[in-house]
């Protein structure tokens, strides 16, 4: 398959299961982090105009409902997010798929929480069926450091590109001179770098 570089064309930001409960579940990297991230996952979507899907699982139970910064900065794309009843692999569950496919982009940015359940399984038979998947792993996150490291050892082995929030942003800006570029660098330094600890004296 030839692969396409990810830009505001052709690309979807695909967010699971990030919700209030299960980023507690978060254990190899700071809670805070992964949740500032896919925070500033959502609002490069809103920049770029990008189609977003997100999705839920059982969100009266105990993981409860998607981080409200997501709903407030995405809020059609919330209003319309596929809340599972319990099926563990969104991609299985056809509302989502059919969601993803409506998009009508074969490039997906993915990030799920936990990385080790609700991220591996989509972004595999995503990819397995032959999109371009890029995994953010700074806005996931598994309860061990172990089940951590085999999931993105087995995402990459399907053929997921592994990728961070910085990275991400960068590759698909391409140029920090165009008027979305320039949103996107000071994004990077207002919520990406503070939240990684880093930044320019």
């Amino acid at each position: 398959m030839k692969v396409e570089r990810f830009t505001a064309d052709n690309t979807a930001l695909l967010l699971i299961d990030h919700q209030v409960g299960t980023m507690q579940l978060i254990k190899n990297i700071d809670q805070q982090l992964a949740a500032k991230q896919s925070i500033a996952l959502a609002k490069m979507a809103k920049i770029l105009n990008l189609p977003v899907v997100i999705t839920s699982s059982q969100e009266d139970h105990a993981q409860g409902p998607i981080l409200p910064e997501i709903a407030t900065i995405l809020p059609e794309a919330h209003a319309a997010r596929v809340k599972r009843p319990g099926v563990v692999n969104a991609w299985a569950y056809p509302d989502f798929r059919n969601a993803v496919l409506a998009t009508g982009r074969k490039n997906l940015i993915m990030a799920g929480v936990t990385t080790d359940v609700c991220l591996i399984f989509p972004a595999i038979d995503a990819a397995l069926e032959g999109f371009a998947v890029q995994a953010v792993m700074d806005a996931s996150g598994s309860p061990s450091d172990l089940s951590e490291e085999f999931s993105r050892q087995r995402m990459h082995d399907a053929g997921v590109v592994l990728t961070a929030t910085n990275t991400l942003m960068a590759e698909i800006a391409q140029d920090w001179s165009t008027p979305a570029g320039q949103q996107l660098i000071t994004l990077l330094f207002t919520d990406v770098f503070p939240a990684l600890g880093a930044g320019i004296a």
